[in-house]
């Protein structure tokens, strides 16, 4: 036996040990942050206490609500097999963990890359659980945050013309929260050339700065603007246009540009085209986005962030921000970060 086909031997045991301590890892994480998510109060998150009520509610026979129907049956078979409360969070939190997973996996195919899924998906979890913005889908706008990545990867979808993956995630969008549908409606502007996507982005951005869709939408569809002032009206939010937010949105379609020198080559290319699917996921906001709680039309496209900001450092040309040992303390840190979050109900 050569020395080479030893070598090989070797290395192979050694990558497999690799794959596999990094498939511990994420499942640990994701184990974690589950039982942190289902295991809080019902006092915690806007709507908790109300799902938890239908939720038992239907040990007692048929409930009429306004939930979709995908969220409705998963809320009607957990509650009828008896399970807990805090099982039932956990089922609903486990959920978007595993629509996270199947987002990484289609962002990672949609910029070329071939090799290092597991370092891919373990830099994508961490900056998903750094940010607040997630929080907010997992213990505040739970039907929204669950139908936002399956809206994330039907654009991705679109834009890739495939059109069958566009259609079942859309549906899958549609089931968890009807909002999706709004996205849908806005997924034909990707078949546009970038320059007029950009062009119909601008427009939006000062329609919705300036107070015009709010005045549009008021004045021929007062049935839809009731329905987006009235939510949630005994929260404490500052409704009405958020100039905050849509600048911020902003920054975060131009930082890819910014950063495209670190990527490289040819992912820095991809990067930049996935903007125009960012793009897009910023029109309901724009249109809609000044009612209470405005900012869950912004969970689809800063949840989208996280996994582009992990492009950036997975495919970066300084070697330091692949290192796999760098992303995987990242993510062990990240779930001190998101505990922090939890507990303290941080959110956008």
């Amino acid at each position: 036996m050569t020395p080479y086909v030893e070598y090989s031997k070797t290395s192979n045991i050694t990558i497999n040990a690799r794959v596999i301590l990094s498939i511990m890892l994420v499942l640990a994480v994701c184990l974690f942050v589950d039982i942190l998510v289902g295991t809080r109060s019902i006092d915690v998150g806007t709507d908790t206490y109300v799902y938890a009520e239908v939720f038992h509610e239907f040990r007692g026979g048929p409930v009429e609500t306004r939930f979709e129907p995908g969220f409705l049956i998963i809320t009607k078979l957990v509650s009828m097999l008896g399970f807990s409360v805090q099982a039932y969070q956990c089922i609903l939190f486990g959920l978007l963990l595993v629509f996270a997973v199947i987002a990484a996996r289609h962002f990672f195919e949609y910029l070329g890359s071939t090799q290092g899924y597991l370092t891919y998906l373990t830099a994508g979890l961490m900056f998903l659980l750094l940010s607040p913005m997630f929080v907010n889908a997992s213990i505040n706008a739970v039907r929204q945050g669950l139908s936002s990545l399956p809206v994330f990867i039907a654009l991705l979808a679109f834009h890739q013309r495939q059109w069958r993956t566009f259609f079942i995630y859309g549906v899958i969008g549609a089931c968890f929260h009807y909002s999706a549908l709004l996205y849908m409606a806005f997924a034909p502007l990707l078949l546009l050339n970038i320059k007029l996507l950009r062009v119909a982005a601008i427009v939006g951005f000062v329609a919705y700065c300036t107070g015009l869709t709010m005045t549009v939408v008021r004045a021929a569809v007062p049935y839809i603007y009731n329905q987006v002032m009235d939510y949630s009206l005994i929260s404490q939010y500052k409704s009405g246009v958020r100039i905050d937010f849509a600048v911020f949105s902003i920054f975060w379609y131009l930082l890819p540009f910014v950063l495209s020198g670190m990527v490289r080559k040819p992912y820095a290319t991809r990067l930049k085209d996935s903007t125009a699917v960012y793009l897009v996921m910023l029109l309901p906001f724009f249109t809609l986005g000044w009612g209470n709680f405005s900012n869950r039309y912004l969970l689809s496209a800063y949840m989208a962030v996280s996994f582009m900001v992990a492009a950036v450092f997975f495919h970066s040309r300084l070697s330091v921000l692949r290192n796999p040992i760098l992303l995987r303390g990242g993510l062990l840190v990240s779930c001190a970060v998101f505990y922090y979050y939890v507990a303290n109900q941080v959110m956008v």
